[in-house]
């Protein structure tokens, strides 16, 4: 049998990038809009009545912004997965929004087969941080040379055993569970194994706050 259809919610406050939105996302296959919001006062309300698998997620909105309804509904016990869509790039809105727990982050003028790519990516479960956004990242980190959170990081990922840590760096450095998988002679089952552990252990709820605590650890540094 066929999969079921990506569910996406779109959180936009521009009436016309969400007309946009949808129109585009309606000639992707498999992928279903089951509906828009103009404010991140309006997500949970609007998750609880549709149950998306993804939220394509703004980060400028008047009442409630995209980072705090992105970190509202990463707390709940089934989240959905959540793409910030914006026209900011900043390093501080790139961290502080994997921070809240997104598992992507893209431009409003990535083209669309990357915005379709990215929302099948992440409902597949594997985070979509692009070259360029992962570069800019790890860049940015280095360059907070001192910062408490270098400690704290490495003192959680001490607590791993070899291979999680293994997994756990390579997942930092932004690869598919098949790509750790051909890196460490694993299958992928054996992979996504890892990966779930290493959230309960760490306490984190997805594998881009994996990569961002390996980068706060300056891993590379080593």
């Amino acid at each position: 049998m066929d999969s079921p259809p990506v569910r996406v919610l779109i959180v936009d406050d521009d009436a016309l990038v969400r007309a946009g939105l949808s129109m585009m996302l309606a000639n992707a296959a498999g992928i279903e809009v089951v509906a828009d919001v103009a404010d991140g006062a309006e997500v949970v309300s609007a998750v609880n009545e549709h149950r998306p698998d993804v939220v394509l997620m703004d980060i400028r909105m008047p009442r409630v912004d995209g980072l705090a309804a992105t970190g509202l509904l990463r707390s709940r016990r089934e989240p959905p997965e959540v793409i910030v869509l914006t026209t900011f790039d900043t390093d501080d809105h790139i961290l502080r929004a994997m921070r809240a727990g997104a598992s992507g982050f893209l431009l409003k003028h990535t083209p669309p087969p990357e915005i379709v790519r990215a929302i099948r990516q992440v409902a597949a479960g594997e985070p979509m941080m692009s070259p360029a956004v992962l570069r800019k990242m790890m860049s940015y980190v280095a360059e907070r040379g001192g910062d408490p959170r270098r400690d704290r990081a490495r003192e959680l990922l001490a607590r791993l055993t070899d291979g999680e840590r293994a997994v756990a760096s390579l997942v930092g450095r932004g690869r598919t569970n098949g790509e750790i998988g051909a890196d460490l002679s694993l299958s992928v089952a054996t992979v996504k194994a890892y990966v779930s552990r290493l959230l309960t252990k760490l306490d984190l709820n997805n594998r881009v706050q994996i990569a961002l605590l390996v980068h706060d650890a300056a891993l590379d540094d080593d």
